[in-house]
């Protein structure tokens, strides 16, 4: 199923958040998959939910949607909620006529659905397709309706399960761009699993990020990336440099770190990987590990460097 209804219809959402979740457990079978989360959606927001695999995040969005009961703790749901799964299966119709179904299946009175099918798949760039048959959809069109299906419903709440997935870095990067526009409304919180940091960055004005079953940060994405609270995000933000300062840990990314002749500090080039405008260089250091990139011609496995660091942070060691 792609969509989840709740008795609420929609328009109904009260002030307040629109969603929330307090002290929120989640088990599958035996095993405790999220652990007393706390978070709300309010009205406004585009909010992205970044993890690694197997941390919970398609978990939490089935029971926000109330797909899955809690185990402890409580979701309250002020509105209708409306889940897009990660599966853009449509019936064997027109593209149109499978928005209308689905507007249908929602209480949508007749006249109503072909407008509202039509505005949404004009939202997100697709109003071309309305009469092309679904199977004859390419990957990214596919997913275009299957993102103007779930808006045509106007949810007050819209939850969505890595709708990029599986799509080459072109069409994804044109998707994001009608995406967030679309996405976007004063009236309707919006939750997106994203499959990585550039997703949320193109996407968020707001970013959880879940780990272990424990929603570990949350806020801007310039802000958390900017400054982790903590070296176990840092690390999950792509902060792999790491050198030992006495009882500090200085952990940096790529872009903290330059080839310099003049910097202060020691390296050996232990392993080169070419970037399609140069190079990432893994340096060696006595105090641990660093990452740069570097324009061609680069240094080469095994070369001695000088190294400078502008950025980065730091933590307890």
């Amino acid at each position: 199923m792609t969509l989840a209804r709740l008795s609420d219809p929609p328009g109904t959402a009260t002030r307040g958040p629109l969603l929330r979740a307090a002290g929120l457990s989640v088990a599958r079978g035996p095993r405790t998959v999220l652990h007393e989360l706390d978070l709300q959606l309010h009205a406004g927001e585009l909010v992205a939910l970044l993890g690694p695999n197997g941390a919970g995040k398609s978990t939490l969005l089935d029971a926000l949607s109330g797909a899955l009961p809690p185990q402890a703790g409580t979701v309250e749901r002020n509105g209708s909620v409306a889940v897009a799964l990660q599966s853009a299966e449509m019936a064997r119709r027109s593209v149109l006529a499978n928005l209308t179904a689905a507007l249908g299946w929602w209480g949508v009175p007749r006249a109503q659905r072909a407008p509202r099918a039509r505005e949404a798949l004009e939202q997100i760039g697709a109003g071309h397709l309305a009469k092309r048959q679904a199977t004859a959809l390419s990957g990214g069109e596919r997913r275009r309706v299957h993102l103007a299906r779930v808006l045509a419903v106007s949810p007050d709440v819209l939850l969505l399960d890595e709708p990029f997935a599986g799509l080459d870095a072109e069409v994804r990067a044109a998707l994001l761009q009608d995406a967030e526009r679309a996405l976007r409304s004063p009236e309707r919180a919006t939750l997106v699993v994203v499959h990585d940091r550039a997703e949320a960055w193109a996407l968020a004005d707001r970013l959880l990020i879940l780990i272990d079953g424990r929603i570990v940060a949350d806020g801007p994405p310039a802000t958390l990336l900017s400054s982790p609270p903590s070296a176990l995000v840092a690390r999950f933000l792509g902060y792999d440099g790491e050198l030992r300062d006495g009882d500090e840990l200085l952990l940096t990314r790529a872009a903290h770190v330059t080839i310099d002749d003049a910097g202060p500090y020691t390296a050996t080039v232990a392993r080169v990987i070419p970037l399609e405008d140069g190079v990432r260089l893994e340096l060696a250091l006595s105090q641990g590990r660093l990452y740069a990139t570097a324009e061609l011609p680069a240094p080469r496995v095994g070369d001695t460097v000088r190294v400078r660091i502008h950025g980065g942070i730091r933590f307890p060691a």
